[in-house]
């Protein structure tokens, strides 16, 4: 009997297969980009930019890159991963021709960036209508939240600049509407910013929002239905007062900064104004209570009329070091919004959810935001609509075709579970057949989301 080395079996390799998919799973990335309209969407956009006579359309190549990126690729040259699958994904232009398309874009800046953005609108309408209860705006209220993304660089890009954070590279402010607990999230805002730009900026923060609100679909982009969430670095006067200036359209929550002047009143707030916390599922937290300051406060007095100050403080936990402003052994957290006539232990949990905006941004690392590929800045802004677009992706399809935990998968577990999948590519009469392994645990998985989807309605 010929005694077994190692743990695993020995397999004998050659390079001889045929009919076998590597990226199978990516089907539902392809069906999701056909049902959503995503396609006719992004190559009308950029009809005025393609040449006579062109072979490639220049939404399907701008498309194919982002695919490429939604399946883990970081730079251009990725999409030769499609490339090695045209039964999958079709024709796929060369390197030199997406090249080509990218410095096309960049030159044709603004105008450009416009008509992905508006494509990009019009679709995110239409999938919103047909997740139904699945889209984000089921809570009452559609919530966009900005935050800010370190990019480091390793070259001498243009724009790269030292950051606050003593590292090297570019600060994009980003946007992103907030799915809740039942969902993830999906990028409605992406402005490109030197690796020093500041963290509370006004005028990016509000060049920001009104991307952000452009992408919403049309009766979002007015009414209270829709808040704004930052965390300190939106506490600015100029981007407040620009938020308040709508505050008939737009409700906020905006992280500010504890200064001596908010540090002094909240020393002066009575024992009996303290009301502990609540968390998001309606439980009290232990150790914490939220309390509001006083409108005729000096630190609240000079800030747009309307505007509530409320302070969270909690006891810290073991080993964490207290700040100068910190009070009385407690740390202290403080937002301002514009909600009324609630109590202030409704909006604060609200508040204390912008992490979420954590998640998004490091699934946004995972998907193409881990570095910025390309030299020039008008360039890198191109990158940053792709990657967009290869996170819209991700997020629309859990909310037209996933159910139940799995529509919580990031990037990354969709990736390994099931966009990596394999399959047998079967030809049968006049039908080209995907068959997935049985044995695969996400098998299911698939096939119903790809069922899910197929019912859906055609773009018109």
């Amino acid at each position: 009997m010929k005694k077994r080395i190692g743990c695993y079996p020995h397999l004998r390799v050659e390079g001889g297969g045929r009919s076998v998919v590597s990226q199978a799973g990516a089907v539902l990335l392809v069906e999701t980009v056909r049902k959503t309209g995503l396609d006719q969407a992004i190559s009308a956009a950029l009809r005025p930019w393609r040449k006579a006579r062109a072979v490639h359309d220049p939404g399907k190549v701008l498309l194919d890159v982002a695919l490429a990126v939604a399946l883990g690729g970081d730079c251009l040259a990725d999409v030769a991963m499609l490339r090695a699958e045209p039964a999958m994904f079709g024709p796929v232009a060369s390197d030199p021709t997406v090249s080509r398309l990218v410095d096309a874009l960049a030159a044709g800046g603004t105008r450009a960036l416009t008509a992905l953005r508006a494509a990009r609108a019009d679709v995110r309408e239409r999938v919103w209508k047909l997740a139904g209860d699945a889209a984000p705006d089921t809570g009452r209220q559609v919530t966009v939240d900005l935050d800010g993304v370190l990019v480091l660089a390793h070259s001498e890009k243009q724009d790269a600049a030292a950051t606050r954070k003593k590292s090297f590279g570019h600060h994009p402010l980003m946007g992103f509407v907030d799915h809740g607990r039942g969902g993830s999230g999906e990028p409605v805002a992406g402005l490109l910013r030197p690796g020093n730009a500041g963290s509370n900026t006004a005028a990016d923060h509000i060049t920001a929002a009104r991307l952000a609100l452009a992408q919403l679909p049309k009766q979002y982009r007015r009414g209270r239905q829709t808040l704004i969430r930052t965390d300190s670095g939106g506490g600015t006067h100029a981007f407040v007062a620009w938020l308040a200036q709508r505050g008939r359209w737009l409700s906020y929550s905006v992280g500010m900064t504890i200064t001596d002047a908010i540090h002094q009143a909240v020393l002066k707030v009575p024992a009996s104004a303290w009301t502990p916390a609540v968390e998001p599922d309606g439980g009290i937290r232990d150790g914490a209570w939220v309390a509001e300051i006083d409108a005729k406060s000096d630190c609240v007095t000079g800030w747009p009329k309307g505007m509530r100050l409320i302070v969270r403080k909690e006891r810290p936990h073991p080993g964490a070091q207290l700040r100068l402003t910190d009070a009385d052994g407690h740390r202290l957290t403080c937002f301002a919004t514009n909600t009324g006539g609630e109590a202030i232990a409704a909006p604060e949990p609200r508040h204390r959810q912008r992490a979420r905006a954590e998640d998004r941004i490091r699934a946004a690392r995972a998907t193409g935001l881990r570095n910025l590929p390309l030299h020039d800045t008008a360039q890198n802004r191109v990158w940053l609509e792709i990657v967009q677009i290869a996170l819209d992706l991700p997020a629309w399809m859990p909310m037209l075709a996933l159910t139940g935990p799995v529509r919580l998968w990031e990037p990354r577990r969709l990736r390994f579970r099931l966009f990596t999948t394999a399959a047998q590519l079967v030809t049968t009469g006049r039908r080209r057949i995907l068959r997935i392994a049985r044995h695969r645990p996400w098998t299911d998985v698939i096939t119903g989301a790809l069922d899910r989807l197929q019912v859906l309605p055609n773009p018109g």
